[in-house]
């Protein structure tokens, strides 16, 4: 009979430094130092231009359209045959990081490759989040293993033979993180795991990374080494784990919960099930089955105490209390609901339940529908409800536009002292940050934080056992997936996995305005409060509305509005203090923002025209310190120093191209001018216009006047937002300042 062979051994028997390697692939990892395969390599390391830190996911492609993705270190081993030791042009893109553009408006560099040797090329990240690493997938350090680079995960390569998996869920149990995602593919055939995928890890600071750097999994696998399947349930469902909680059962010891929805497709479940987690067999067992079709939707529990019972929160408008018992039972989960009755949605049928203002009135009720984001969004299109009823309302401070709230995670923060929400949108692949006084809300405000561009990353959630330094950093992670997007082509290696960001929550671009509340009194006076003086003065149920969002009074700057309250017979509003100890309710915006233009000081946009006509475009930013004039090229290759007199501008600029004179004259709001070159017959005249570099939520449609009245009856004042005064107040109003609506 012919010989049989393997022919990947008969290749490392022909190469015996391959067979080295290979052997290094089966042998347990060292979680730093891992040697080169070979010494083939151009090392190509992309940094945040910032921290320094290697960035993920970033594309480096020739001009040829070859392209090649930095692994988790932001790291490309580099070695195409026909392109090393020559200059090679590489453009270089990712979502939610830039390279400067140059005159061709391209945006890349030339390198040289060579064996052996190795780059850095720095980028300027846009997200207020900081991407880290990928966790799961095939090749998560797959360069850094080829270059020698150092690397934190004892399986860099392949864990678990996993190669894609969607959704996350995790919680600690038992002194480690227990890990479940969904749907999860094997190397071996396209159709992998599709009864949820498990793993652990070590907490840090017992034995685990630091999340900064990495989380090191142990999955749960089969005989085969394949994540194995982790809920042990009849039929041909996919089953995906909803929630994930720990309760204490009747002995007292500590069990792992789960409540998993079984589909066939994506719509609605085919059912639900209640599982218990078996710890010797390392799977989950039913205990209780629901005959519920709700769809999928992730959910991420946290406790809460309400008079005095304690709940377990599965979204911040649907909890339960916290004991076994009370899970087992559907009809004890309760809803926080304007429907009326028994809280069931009836399509056009649906009735609501109202204050005596006529405002939809929301209570917890036990064994009603949730209202998610999809069906809120049906009530607003039946006419039942307006979209600034719904119990989440988000909208985007830059621009003051509704933003359509997709899925996410809730979780007290101790740094902000508040609720804080992690949610996608409609928009696939971006994530929004918001906070709350409450885990109902009220959900306003929010900022973007991430942006995948063209891709999807959907199902994001916060892992609350990672903050560190109080709160002030969080980490989140979500799934990135070419699925539900627009994208045209998928990522390799990364589609279909999970990535972790980093948000540091004192970045002031996460400023976010809080809800200042109108307080009907024990006396019948109208107070304006904020949440601590509600919690103090046990409030809650007398608040009539908000009556705007304000900065808190923790924000500072020149151009600020500090507001302060003096309290008689109701709160009266003052832009002074009365004693140099008193600190501010709020703080607003000005009236009015600078002219544009009106001086030079701040961003301008250049135009520099050569006599051949030819057109060079730059930014330069300029600060005034009395005749001088400073400098800031805003990320490009170019330094310099000026001076400015009575409206007229000298400016000696140096760049890689040689030493160039600038000299013009601002006038009405356009600065322009002749440009020459030191030592060269090169010259020619030039223009620029003033670039709007105020923040854009100072121009927010949000935005809003707030103005202070004085009623008829009796001449004491009334705080309005409105266009027109309030009833029964002097038509002639005081402006204070501005807040949002």
């Amino acid at each position: 009979e012919p010989v049989k062979y393997d022919e990947a051994l008969f290749m490392t028997m022909r190469n015996p430094e391959r067979l080295l390697f290979g052997l290094w692939l089966v042998l347990p990892a060292e979680p730093v130092g891992v040697a080169a395969a070979t010494n083939d390599y151009f090392a190509i390391q992309v940094v945040d231009s910032v921290t320094g830190r290697g960035v993920p996911l970033v594309e480096l492609r020739t001009v040829n359209k070859a392209a090649w993705w930095t692994d988790s270190n932001g790291i490309v081993a580099f070695n195409e045959p026909g392109l090393m030791d020559l200059e090679v042009f590489f453009y270089v893109r990712s979502p939610g990081y830039e390279y400067p553009e140059d005159m061709f408006r391209n945006r890349g560099l030339r390198l040289k490759p060579r064996h052996g040797g190795s780059a850095i090329i720095k980028l300027k990240r846009l997200n207020i989040a900081e991407r880290l690493y990928r966790i799961t997938g095939e090749g998560i350090y797959r360069d850094s293993v080829l270059v020698g680079h150092p690397v934190p995960l004892r399986q860099p390569l392949l864990d678990g033979r996993v190669m894609g998996q969607d959704t996350v869920i995790a919680t600690p149990y038992r002194g480690r993180i227990y890990w479940f995602w969904g749907d999860t593919d094997r190397p071996s055939y396209p159709l992998g795991n599709f009864g949820a995928s498990g793993a652990t890890s070590e907490l840090p600071g017992h034995g685990g990374l630091d999340p900064g750097f990495g989380v090191d999994l142990t999955y749960f696998v089969d005989e085969s080494g394949f994540s194995k399947p982790m809920c042990r349930l009849p039929g041909p469902a996919a089953h995906w784990i909803q929630s994930l909680l720990t309760l204490p059962d009747a002995e007292g010891g500590e069990r792992l919960v789960a409540s998993v929805a079984n589909h066939t497709h994506l719509g609605a479940a085919e059912s639900w099930d209640l599982m218990v987690f078996n710890d010797d067999q390392a799977v989950f067992e039913p205990v209780q089955h629901w005959d519920v079709h709700e769809g999928h939707d992730s959910s991420h529990p946290f406790r809460a105490r309400v008079g005095g019972l304690e709940y377990y929160y599965l979204y911040p408008n649907w909890r339960v209390k916290a004991d076994l018992k009370s899970l087992h039972d559907v009809t004890n989960y309760e809803a926080l609901t304007c429907v009326a009755g028994d809280g069931k949605v009836r399509g056009k049928e649906t009735e609501l339940d109202h204050d005596q203002a006529g405002r939809p009135l929301y209570r917890w009720k036990a064994g009603a529908d949730r209202l998610y984001p999809d069906r809120v969004r049906d009530l607003i299109v039946a006419g039942k409800l307006k979209p600034e009823e719904s119990w989440i309302d988000l909208h985007d401070i830059e621009t003051g536009s509704r933003v359509q709230a997709g899925r996410g995670s809730v979780y007290w923060n101790d740094f902000r002292r508040r609720w804080v929400m992690l949610n996608s949108s409609t928009s696939a692949g971006e994530i929004w940050f918001a906070e709350a006084d409450t885990p109902a809300g009220p959900w306003m405000y929010a900022w973007r934080v991430v942006t995948h561009g063209d891709y999807n990353f959907y199902n994001p959630t916060q892992h609350s056992f990672f903050d560190q330094d109080g709160g002030r950093l969080i980490y989140f992670e979500g799934t990135y997936s070419g699925s539900f997007s627009s994208a045209r082509a998928q990522t390799p290696r990364y589609d279909y996995n999970q990535i972790m960001y980093r948000l540091a929550l004192d970045d002031p671009r996460l400023a976010l305005p809080v809800a200042v509340y109108r307080v009907r009194g024990t006396d019948t006076a109208i107070h304006l409060w904020s949440r601590e003086q509600v919690e103090a003065g046990g409030a809650w149920e007398r608040i009539e509305e908000v009556a705007c969002f304000a900065l808190p009074p923790t924000c500072h700057g020149s151009d600020l509005v500090a507001v302060y309250a003096v309290e008689t017979n109701g709160t009266v509003l003052s832009l002074t203090p009365l004693s140099p100890n008193t600190h501010p309710l709020f703080i607003g915006l000005p009236l009015l923002e600078r002219e544009l233009g009106s001086t030079l000081d701040g961003a301008w946009e250049f135009r520099a025209f050569e006599p051949a006509g030819e057109e060079l475009k730059f930014s330069l930013a300029f600060l005034l310190k009395g005749d001088a004039v400073q400098i800031d090229g805003l990320g490009q290759d170019i330094k310099g120093s000026g001076t400015f007199r009575d409206g007229n501008l000298t400016l000696t600029l140096k760049t890689k191209d040689g030493t160039f004179v600038i000299e013009g004259t601002l006038d009405k709001r356009t600065l322009a001018g002749s440009w020459r070159q030191e030592g060269a017959s090169a010259k020619g005249a030039w223009s620029a216009a003033p670039v709007d570099s105020t923040p854009a939520e100072r121009h927010s449609l949000a935005l809003t006047i707030l103005t202070e009245y004085h009623r008829l009856a009796d001449g004491g004042k009334v705080y309005s937002t409105e266009l027109l005064p309030p009833a029964g107040s002097a038509p002639n109003g005081q402006p204070l300042c501005r807040v949002w609506k």
